[in-house]
């Protein structure tokens, strides 16, 4: 029996999005598998990943700044790390670039610490994680974060085994009021036009609106700007679910309308389909929804994706598509002729690295040098380098060190 340890101490949407990383390892004979997450997200967990040993930890919501935070948890966390540092792992996946994350990668031999290590004091990035880093230069490529994170293992489950295909299951549709960055919601009078645009597309005879005890008020904002006929079929959940109760709620949907959030993946997981609004700094080659059946509507201005931690200084035009006219319209025909600028609609789908978005409307002008891209890290995750045509090499020299042509043979071991 080999024990594996996975350290995920980010969010909601993160943890579900480590999923393909989890199945892997989970698949191998024999293995157990720990999870190390923050303590807020374990009941979650034991519904996502029943099968994995849980460590829960205090990772956030320490109140103190930066420094302080991090002594606290480490105080806090004293028990456990001690578990941690009394096990034998074959491996340990450290996700996350944090102070916490170094400091837990310190229990473990340096040597099995795939992703973010510590030797002699020293922080430790991994080549795989490092090429990511040069790679978020061009960030309109990319390649989505549950394949980044299933890619530490050679042996990473086919996309397909992720994730259900997506189908309807009977329950109306959902509605997920905002995400943690406000600039990637859209605002409540244009959220509640979409919602009852698609509730009477599809006929649904139930609205749900979901979001945290934050999310409330504007749960409230959309259902006073929805038809009368819509409101008397809806209902305003956000604040009034457990995690248990909203894997329940999202499960029985016919369609999740929503922004790129944690509820979003989760509705991924679940194989309920989902219309995703991407805007901001929100890029679905990154982020998006994990599987088959899923739809996404890409603001693409010349100035998306952006940062989240920059001030917008284009007047949040990624909006104007969404709020354009014609965009209801579109919704209803799904006619590409019918959609208006600015806005790329994206079906789901796969390729040998993993996950894919396709336009169906719309022009992706990366969509050849994204493909030339997936065919380099293709390669230089099954370590076949001598077969990297011209186009790929242009890639190569971007994102490889010189002592990474060396050992192209072992791409997350070595660290840089």
């Amino acid at each position: 029996m080999k024990n594996y340890l996975v350290i995920q101490l980010a969010r909601f949407g993160d943890l579900v999005q480590t999923k393909r990383l989890m199945k892997t390892l989970l698949a191998r004979p024999g293995a157990t598998v720990h999870l190390c997450l923050d303590g807020s997200l374990a009941p979650l967990a034991r519904l996502i990943y029943p099968d994995a040993i849980l460590h829960p930890i205090t990772a956030h919501g320490t109140g103190a700044d930066a420094g302080s935070g991090v002594m606290k948890m480490l105080v806090e966390n004293r028990r456990t790390f001690a578990e941690l540092a009394g096990l034998d792992f074959a491996a340990v996946y450290n996700l996350n670039f944090s102070g916490l994350n170094f400091r837990l990668a310190a229990l473990f031999d340096p040597d099995k610490v795939e992703g973010y290590a510590w030797r002699d004091g020293q922080e430790l990035i991994g080549r795989w994680p490092a090429m990511a880093m040069r790679w978020s230069a061009f960030r309109r490529l990319g390649i989505n974060l549950v394949d980044f994170w299933g890619a530490y293992c050679p042996d990473m489950l086919p996309a397909e085994a992720v994730n259900p295909e997506a189908s309807p299951k009977g329950g109306g549709i959902g509605v997920v009021l905002a995400g943690r960055e406000s600039r990637r919601s859209l605002p409540a009078p244009l959220l509640a036009q979409i919602a009852a645009t698609l509730a009477g597309s599809r006929k649904a005879q139930r609205l749900v609106l979901l979001g945290g005890q934050g999310e409330h008020a504007v749960g409230q904002a959309v259902l006073k700007e929805l038809p009368t006929a819509v409101q008397r079929n809806t209902e305003n959940l956000a604040g009034g679910t457990d995690w248990k109760q909203l894997v329940e709620t999202v499960a029985g949907l016919d369609l999740l309308i929503t922004p790129d959030t944690g509820t979003m993946h989760l509705a991924a997981h679940l194989g309920t389909p989902v219309a995703a609004f991407f805007l901001s700094s929100a890029w679905c080659h990154e982020t998006g929804p994990y599987g088959l059946g899923h739809i996404v509507y890409q603001a693409s201005t010349n100035c998306s994706p952006c940062l989240e931690t920059a001030p917008c200084q284009e007047n949040v035009k990624c909006l104007s598509g969404f709020a354009a006219p014609g965009f209801r319209r579109f919704l209803v025909t799904a006619k590409p002729e019918h959609s208006p600028g600015g806005i790329l609609t994206l079906h789901s789908g796969f390729d040998a690295l993993g996950q894919t978005y396709t336009p169906i409307a719309g022009n992706d002008p990366d969509a050849p040098r994204r493909e030339v891209m997936r065919r380099f890290l293709l390669h230089h995750l099954s370590g076949s380098k001598t077969r990297f045509d011209e186009l790929e090499l242009n890639f190569a020299r971007q994102l490889y060190r010189e002592k990474d042509w060396m050992t192209a043979d072992t791409p997350h071991r070595t660290q840089g």
